[in-house]
C-alpha cells in the first residue's frame, strides 16, 4: 500500500523561496557591473579640425561672410549613438549673427564620423575698434591647420603687421541617446566651442582655439 505523499512544509517554501531571492539579487549585481564597467554610456567627443571663411566682404561699416566648419565626432561607446538634438551656433560682438540644425543621423560603436557646416552670414555691424582692434602677435600653424592665437587676436606673417582683427565664436552642441544591451536608453550630450579669430582686410582664419 502506498503512502501519500505530505504536502511541502512551510519551512521548505520559505527556503526556496530565500534561494530565489537571492539568486535574483546577484543576478542584478553582476548585471550591475557588467553595465557599469563595460557598457558604461559616455558622451561623445567633438574635434574641431578646421575652420574657414570661403567668402568675406566688408563695406558700409559692415561684414558678410560664409562660415565653414569642418569636425570629427567620435562615439566611444560600445553602441550606436543616435543624434537628433544637434546645433551649430555663431557669435559675434556677444551675439548670434548664425544658427543652423544638424540632419539627425547614427554614429556606429567605436566610430568616428566627420561633418561639415557651412551657411552664410550676412550684413554683420562690424564691432567697435576697441573689439576689432590691430596686434602684432605670433601666428602658430600645424599641418592640420592654424591653432589658437594668444589674447583672441591677430597676428604677424614674417614680423608683419597684419591689421585689424574680428574675432567670433562658435558653439556646437550634439544631442542624443545611446541604448545599451537593447533595454537601456541613456541620453548623452557633446559639446564644443570655438574661438576664431579674422583679419579684417582679407577675410582670413589666423587662428582658433578650442
Amino acid at each position: 500500500m502506498v503512502k501519500p505523499q505530505k504536502p511541502p512544509s512551510g519551512r521548505t517554501n520559505l527556503a526556496s523561496c530565500i534561494v530565489a531571492t537571492v539568486f535574483l539579487i546577484f543576478l542584478v549585481i553582476i548585471v550591475l557591473i557588467v553595465y557599469f564597467t563595460v557598457f558604461k554610456p559616455q558622451d561623445p567627443k567633438i574635434s574641431v579640425n578646421t575652420v574657414q571663411l570661403p567668402s568675406f566682404s566688408v563695406g558700409n561699416n559692415t561684414v558678410s561672410f560664409t562660415f565653414s566648419q569642418y569636425v570629427s565626432v567620435r562615439n566611444p561607446n560600445r553602441a550606436v549613438f543616435s543624434h537628433y538634438d544637434s546645433s551649430i551656433q555663431l557669435l559675434y560682438s556677444g551675439s548670434q549673427v548664425g544658427f543652423m540644425f544638424i540632419p539627425a543621423g547614427k554614429i556606429e560603436a567605436g566610430r568616428t564620423q566627420y561633418m561639415a557646416a557651412t551657411f552664410a552670414v550676412q550684413s554683420v555691424p562690424l564691432a567697435p575698434p576697441n573689439e576689432a582692434s590691430a596686434a602684432t602677435m605670433p601666428i602658430t600653424t600645424t599641418t592640420m591647420g592654424p591653432i589658437g592665437v594668444p589674447g583672441g587676436f591677430g597676428g604677424t606673417n614674417n614680423g608683419n603687421r597684419i591689421g585689424p582683427t574680428m574675432e567670433i565664436e562658435s558653439r556646437m552642441e550634439m544631442g542624443g541617446r545611446i541604448r545599451v544591451l537593447h533595454f537601456f536608453t541613456h541620453h548623452v550630450k557633446a559639446k564644443s566651442g570655438c574661438r576664431v579669430t579674422i583679419a579684417v582686410t582679407d577675410g582670413s582664419v589666423l587662428g582658433f582655439h578650442c
